[in-house]
């Protein structure tokens, strides 16, 4: 389109020289002089650009800024880090916001960063997770500060997967309670009037303090009621307000002592009537998940399972019992028990029935693993913990003696009730039960053995494979294992000799994605000062959901190795359509199935080793021959070794 002729043509040489020539004037022409510019040929007469500035204005651009008034007496954030001191949290993991900000500057400044120790992390779902992996090494919660309505949001998974998973976390959210006092725009979109509706059905205890000393015994009310068999997450909304108004004079603030409350213990005769079927069985059967709380915890059940020679199945919530023991088993064993106990399970009807998914109306068929007659024992405290809209509780199981306790503080009872309570006529029994099983438990390595073997040499590297080529360079080391290893058929749990509460954690308690590379920070975090060596099996899928947690293993000096199963795809969901395909006869039709669609991460494949280098972790890989594995792996042990993290990226077969 042509464009319309305004009449006036300004030559681009002499507009640019008249630019010149008034910037000079203007340089020697006294203030409030007029200045003539030429514009084509005609002058055009010039106004002045700025007013004289006064005295005052002057003295407003160019001088100091008054001083902000400063506070005369502490803020309330500094006697709530007073309060949180006394409970000897050793950390913070935070992504920081104005919510908190009060208790934050007081945490760094006031309470010199120590005790706790203000973490930084990219997303609110990596601070909860690195509490939850972190207490699982450790036995100590961490706190995590959350920013109102939308920082709550982003915990909530990690928040259920604590709940799940029976672990405190004590998290504390930022609000603007006082409508009338918000700040307005996005301070009051993050603001409820009840922030912590978000995660009521799925944390023990809650609490709003209005006042400091209300503050005071919230906090130490929560970390009491998270310690205390069954554990669980806590939280407690914080006011802005509250944490920046200054302590009034004469106000008498006062921190209540922690005083730990004893866990729940079995009923008497529940424990008696347990330790009698359990003492005249012919086939007992020991099935733990979360008995374990404590290193100690192993070692009484160590102590019950010898006591009976009776097989012990784990079903891998926590390490419960050593692999290595003649007495730990597979699952399969169930079948033929008369009594099973089972101790702090978090799915006692999954234990006794199976569940066989046949695609058929999504309800599958069920059927009982056990015989008819066998007795069945639980000692369980989520009894005490179970409410009523998540199904975390899983389905009703009927059994015969059913005690609402803690299964590790209530097993020194029983070890002592079925002492006195087996018949000497039994003892010869007794001790055939464990020759039986010592022979059961080298047959069934042997055949996890050979079973490793097959595919050795796959490219993609078998899962099998990975586990052994690992195995070689931490086997000599004091090695944790921070990452569940589920989605790799379990394999260091079937061949790695886990006898230590700390070389096996266990999955997330509620299966969400996004926990395992978070947790395993935290749990390396916990492992830092014991100098052990911290490795984490990660999948692919659940990486991509918080990758930032690399970034704070970097930023905070958390040696750990991660080791990729990088299958390229959410595995689980391929097997669920590719079933629900061939049930419904789609390759025939179609002549493909279409289950790889929107279950597959690739095109483009994820560089992992990249992406840790730009996040300050060293990255290796990606590892394809699996002859190519063992140096690779060989040299990534000796970065964590040096005290920094590392990741391998290993392409893998998909379980």
């Amino acid at each position: 389109m042509a464009r319309k002729d305004s009449g006036l043509r300004v030559d681009r040489r002499r507009f640019l020289a008249g630019v010149a020539v008034a910037g000079a004037a203007n340089a020697v022409t006294p203030t409030g002089a007029q200045a003539a510019t030429v514009v084509g040929d005609a002058p055009v007469q010039a106004r002045p650009s700025a007013l004289p500035p006064s005295a005052k204005m002057a003295a407003a651009e160019t001088g100091t800024p008054k001083a902000l008034a400063q506070s005369q007496r502490p803020d309330g954030s500094d006697f709530m880090v007073d309060v949180i001191k006394t409970l000897d949290i050793e950390y913070l993991p935070s992504n920081a916001a104005s919510s908190f900000r009060g208790l934050h500057e007081s945490l760094v400044n006031y309470g010199k960063n120590k005790k706790p120790e203000f973490l930084t992390v990219n997303h609110e779902e990596i601070g909860v997770a690195m509490g939850h992996g972190y207490f699982k090494v450790t036995g100590k919660p961490m706190m995590t500060l959350a920013h109102g309505t939308v920082g709550l949001q982003h915990a909530c998974m990690a928040m259920y997967n604590a709940w799940c998973d029976r672990v405190p976390v004590i998290m504390v959210g930022g609000n603007h309670l006082e409508a009338s006092m918000r700040p307005p725009g996005v301070p009051t979109f993050h603001s409820a009037q009840d922030i912590n509706a978000l995660v009521r059905d799925f944390t023990k205890w809650d609490d709003t303090p209005v006042s400091l000393n209300h503050f005071a015994q919230s906090m130490v009310r929560a970390y009491k009621i998270a310690m205390t068999p069954p554990y669980g997450p806590v939280a407690i909304a914080l006011d802005g307000d509250l944490q920046q108004e200054p302590i009034k004079n004469g106000e008498k603030l006062s921190i209540p002592r922690y005083v730990p409350t004893s866990p729940p213990q079995g009923d008497t005769g529940a424990v008696r009537e347990a330790a009698q079927l359990l003492a005249n069985a012919e086939r007992p059967v020991i099935v733990v998940d979360r008995t374990a709380r404590t290193a100690n915890g192993i070692k009484l059940l160590i102590e019950l399972a010898e006591l009976l020679q009776c097989p012990v199945v784990d079903r891998g919530a926590r390490m419960n019992f050593p692999k290595t023991h003649h007495l730990s088993r597979a699952p399969g064993v169930v079948g033929q028990a008369d009594v099973i106990i089972g101790l702090e399970l978090s799915d006692f009807w999954a234990t006794v029935n199976a569940w066989v998914d046949n695609g058929e109306g999504g309800h599958g068929v069920n059927e009982s693993r056990i015989k008819d007659g066998t007795k069945l024992i639980s000692i369980n405290s989520s009894d005490l913990l179970t409410k009523a809209n998540y199904q975390d509780f899983q389905r009703f199981q009927v059994v015969d003696v059913h005690m609402a306790a803690d299964a590790e503080a209530t097993l020194p009872a029983l070890i002592e009730a079925v002492r006195s309570a087996i018949p000497a006529s039994s003892k010869a029994a007794i001790q055939r039960r464990g020759e039986a099983s010592r022979k059961a438990k080298a047959e069934a390595r042997q055949r996890n053995l050979a079973a490793m073997a097959v595919g050795w040499d796959a490219s993609p590297i078998s899962t099998a494979r990975l586990t052994m080529e690992l195995w070689a360079h931490i086997k000599d080391l004091d090695w944790s294992m921070v990452g569940s290893d589920r989605q790799m058929s379990s394999w260091p749990s079937r061949i790695w000799p886990m006898e230590k509460h700390y070389h096996h954690l266990g999955h997330s308690g509620g299966f969400g994605l996004g926990y395992n590379l978070s947790a395993a920070v935290g749990a390396a975090l916990g492992n830092k000062p014991h100098g052990r060596f911290s490795v984490n099996l990660q999948p692919d899928g659940d990486f991509m959901y918080a990758p930032g947690a690399l970034w704070t293993s970097a930023h905070h000096n958390i040696p750990m190795l991660t080791v990729m199963h990088n299958n390229r795809g959410y595995h689980q969901e391929v097997m669920h359509v590719q079933r629900l395909s061939n049930r419904r006869n789609r390759v025939a039709a179609l002549g493909k199935t279409s289950g790889p669609i929107g279950t597959s991460i690739e095109a483009p494949d994820i560089d992992y080793g990249k992406l840790a280098s730009s996040m300050g972790v060293a990255g290796f890989g990606p590892v394809k021959d699996p002859n190519e594995l063992g140096p690779v792996l060989k040299r990534a042990v000796e970065v964590v070794k040096s005290g920094t993290p590392a990741l391998v990226d290993v392409w893998t077969q998909p379980r």
